[in-house]
């Protein structure tokens, strides 16, 4: 639940960040995220109900348009000859947020208990167990910040205040036919170059490319979540149910560093888990495809905010039901009486519909290219 909560909060808010991010600019919006993870994440150390955890979780997620902003940013400063290797750099960042994540949580939780030569006499880290976890991606998001405020420039050409451009931006969306007046060049400070082309009505961004891509890209965020969200349940399952019966300190040094330190375990169980999660590397790397096709369906280079907004909401709630179904799955198959094996058939159900979704795909994203 806890899971499922953040993306149903970023389903909700995510394609009104990414479309005010195409009229406002990238930055202030990633500084947003940033300072959301932040504090939510604190806050989330420490709650000690579960409502604390859930509120913090929501917040998180209503304020969290960081990966759809920063994916919006690479396609302002690329074109389809760069954009796989800049997303290559920016899949770096999930790389070590995948290394340093499963390590912060499994083995700094509970850090009184489990290191009492060290925090043993800590009465703050006895009474939050999950303080120390938190700490992490709290400083993570802390440098995150100061490193898009002092570094980062603006991919959106605008000179405009930023609270001026966000109440003129609620003031258009108030308005059904929005005066001439209500433009950039109202600040006298923006070119009529700097403003053209403008961004587009949502309506007249939903185009079949668009929906194409929408639909083959939650068709795949719905396997790898599920696929994500569903291994460490069968990691920590009993082996008499079918899973690994592995502690917690051993699934996060597995996801941690693909398996390499999973010791303890026979070499044909470490050479499975290996292939595994190397299977599902592979997987990760069609996301910059993705991002290909995603760019050249736009109908111009002013409406990719809005057009990621779409993408992300659609996968936010594919997101939400993988989540939900991936154990749901596992958890019905282990029951007495069933087929252990149905939840790897549901599996190659969602597979093959990920296939089936990209054969409407071009074949080479350059036929769709009609950027200007």
């Amino acid at each position: 639940m806890l899971r499922s909560s953040f993306y149903v909060a970023q389903t909700l808010t995510i394609l009104y960040w990414s479309q005010l991010s195409d009229h406002v600019g990238r930055k202030p919006l990633v500084l947003m995220a940033s300072f959301a993870i932040a504090s939510t994440m604190l806050s989330f150390g420490l709650s000690r109900t579960f409502l604390g955890l859930l509120a913090s979780r929501i917040i998180c997620g209503a304020f969290d348009a960081q990966n759809s902003i920063i994916k919006n940013m690479l396609m302002d400063i690329t074109d389809a000859t760069n954009l796989p290797k800049a997303y290559a750099y920016y899949q770096i960042s999930f790389m070590l947020g995948a290394i340093i994540g499963p390590l912060a949580g499994g083995s700094l939780s509970q850090p009184a208990d489990r290191f009492p030569e060290i925090f043993g006499r800590s009465e703050l880290l006895k009474t939050y167990p999950y303080l120390l976890s938190c700490a992490v991606p709290v400083i993570c998001a802390f440098i995150a910040f100061l490193v898009t405020y002092f570094c980062l420039k603006e991919s959106v050409p605008t000179r405009a205040p930023f609270w001026d451009m966000t109440k003129e931006w609620f003031s258009l969306q108030s308005c059904a036919k929005p005066s001439k007046s209500h433009t950039l060049a109202s600040y006298g400070e923006a070119t009529s170059e700097e403003i053209s082309p403008k961004p587009l009505p949502l309506r007249d961004v939903l185009t079949r490319k668009v929906l194409t891509v929408t639909a083959s890209n939650s068709a795949l965020l719905l396997l790898d979540v599920m696929l994500y969200s569903t291994l460490p349940i069968f990691y920590a399952t009993s082996i008499e149910l079918g899973g690994l019966s592995l502690d917690p300190p051993r699934i996060g040094a597995i996801f941690a560093i693909s398996a390499f330190v999973a010791y303890g375990i026979g070499w044909m169980v470490w050479l499975a888990i290996s292939i595994q999660l190397l299977l599902r590397a592979i997987l990760d790397m069609s996301y910059a495809s993705m991002a290909l096709f995603i760019r050249a369906s736009a109908p111009n280079r002013a409406s990719i905010g809005a057009i990621n907004g779409v993408i992300q909401m659609v996968g936010a709630g594919a997101r939400i039901v993988a989540s939900s179904c991936g154990g749901a799955a596992f958890s019905y198959s282990m029951q007495a009486g069933r087929d252990a094996w149905l939840v790897y058939y549901f599996f190659m159900i969602i597979g093959f519909l990920a296939i089936g979704t990209s054969l409407f795909l071009p074949r080479d994203p350059r036929l769709w290219d009609e950027v200007v």
